[in-house]
């Protein structure tokens, strides 16, 4: 499952690729107890690498769907 964090006054956004068994409600539910208050959002991407972004920095976050569910095709719905 891949995570984008646009980081607030940079062009750049983080892209961290989490591993294929990652709960999709469980990042989310992360990233908004992260938001909620001054705290330093961590997620673990599929190589074991640690990211931390302060809340204060984050524009948005963007989840995208897990890589099993991912349609790839022009005839997908």
């Amino acid at each position: 499952m891949e995570v984008r964090i646009g980081i607030v006054q940079t062009m750049k956004e983080l892209e961290i690729e989490l591993p294929e068994d990652a709960d999709r409600e469980a990042v989310i539910a992360q990233v908004e107890a992260a938001l909620t208050k001054e705290a330093v959002l961590w997620l673990t991407d599929r190589r074991g690498r640690r990211v931390g972004v302060p809340s204060s920095r984050v524009a948005y976050v963007e989840v995208g769907a897990p890589a099993g569910e991912r349609r790839v095709g022009f005839g997908t719905p």
